[in-house]
């Protein structure tokens, strides 16, 4: 019996997904519950598990096809027939090597698998193989039920056990070449394309929601950027400090939590850049919570965790949840609901932050922080004299509908302010 398996609705306003990977083919078994589709929603991959044992009769969207929620995803065959092909042979009586059914010929894996034949592999693991070249046909899975982890693509492949004396030789198709690490390769140019193309890549995944937020933003708000140089030689003094003892708790203390708990403290005095932007209603939403985006580089591209309510949390703590949820990014462990509801961002490159950029608010956002790095220069002081500084530029980019430059100007000198008398921050928080 054939059984349509449609795009299930895998998150509140989640309209659509991309389908990022198949874990099985045409023709393949499958058991109930394992891994059958990877599907991107909003920055985040989605793992979806088959709902049915049975055989894959029809994948029915390519890899990058957007497929709207109750689209259909694969046709299954459950029947009598399907679960024959899900379900392995048992050993003949001579004690002959057997194999499951399957209705058409396919090459056969040295690499232990599930018991329907699929390998088990998460998205993560399935990306660092296809990086490095690896097939995970071949590799040997050490984790539960023959998983591949990553700690097996490190020991590298595996070759087939050789048969006992007693197993029948079984023929097989030869076994397709490992996958090649991807590389830059010369393409064959079309009729009026200049001859010097070297590579045409295919805008795919997270990389596309990215491009396709992007233009979003810069076609719907109204861009303006205003920036300020700020004096944090008392923050790198007291970072210093504080990171001799945050530290010995596994934790790496940077200048991002007391930049989160700068900016709490400026919208909390300007709270009309706590907002985002309902266009439909050309309404600009205040909110009373404070959810701060970090944009962090990973794998796929730039993706926005949140720290959810950073009014409520110590300097200490965002340095934590930051820490968790940029190492879970860049391993594509994180759920939507962690990458969605910010109600301010921040962009940093850390010591690459260069001297300005002008930030694309993450929209309907209408505010968005730019830092930059801390660079020591002599300045002069108060009293006339000249010495050595930390000085760091900070941008702040806001949606000129709504947000005048005065105000943008005054949430910037409160957020400088608090930098530069870092203790403050202290009592902010109490």
């Amino acid at each position: 019996m054939a059984f349509e398996f449609r795009l299930p609705d895998i998150g509140e306003g989640v309209a659509e997904g991309e389908v990022v990977q198949w874990f099985v083919h045409e023709g393949d078994a499958i058991r109930e519950d394992e891994p059958l589709v990877s599907v991107l929603t909003d920055k985040a991959n989605v793992e979806i598990p088959s709902p049915k044992s049975g055989r894959i009769a029809k994948l029915h969207a390519a890899v990058g096809e957007k497929v709207k929620v109750g689209g259909l995803l694969v046709t299954i065959e459950t029947g009598t027939e399907g679960a024959a092909s899900a379900t392995p042979a048992p050993a003949a009586s001579t004690g002959a090597a057997s194999s499951p059914a399957a209705p058409a010929p396919k090459a056969v894996s040295p690499a232990p698998a599930s018991s329907s034949g699929t390998i088990l592999a998460s998205p993560y693991v399935r990306r660092l193989a296809t990086e490095r070249g690896i097939d995970l046909r071949s590799v040997r899975g050490s984790g539960p039920s023959g998983r591949i982890v990553e700690a097996d693509l490190a020991a590298g492949p595996t070759s087939a056990p050789a048969p006992s004396a007693a197993a029948a030789p079984v023929a097989r198709p030869p076994a397709p070449a490992p996958a090649a690490a991807p590389t830059a390769r010369v393409v064959t140019p079309p009729a009026g394309e200049l001859s010097d193309v070297l590579e045409r890549i295919p805008i795919r995944g997270v990389r596309r929601v990215i491009a396709e937020h992007m233009t979003n933003s810069v076609h719907t708000a109204a861009h303006f950027t205003y920036v300020e140089e700020v004096n944090v030689s008392e923050l790198v003094v007291l970072r210093e400090r504080m990171a001799k003892h945050v530290e010995k708790q596994g934790t790496r203390l940077s200048y991002l939590p007391f930049i989160v708990k700068a900016v709490v403290a400026g919208l909390r005095a300007h709270p009309h850049l706590n907002a985002t932007m309902d266009d439909s209603k050309e309404e600009l939403v205040v909110r009373s919570a404070y959810h701060i985006g970090v944009a962090t580089s990973a794998p796929d591209g730039l993706i926005v965790p949140v720290v959810r309510h950073a009014e409520s949390k110590s300097v200490t703590q965002i340095a934590k949840e930051v820490q968790d949820l940029a190492e879970r990014g860049r391993a594509g462990k994180l759920s939507r609901a962690e990458l969605t509801g910010s109600t301010f961002t921040i962009t940093s490159l850390g010591a690459l932050g260069g001297v300005l950029a002008t930030p694309i608010l993450n929209y309907p956002e209408i505010a968005i922080l730019g830092v930059h790095k801390i660079v020591r220069r002599p300045v002069y002081r108060a009293d006339g004299s000249i010495g050595p500084a930390d000085l760091m530029n900070l941008s702040v980019s806001l949606d000129h509908r709504v947000i005048d430059g005065y105000e943008g100007a005054q949430f910037l000198a409160t957020v400088k302010s608090y930098l530069e008398d870092p203790h403050i921050l202290f009592a902010e928080m109490a």
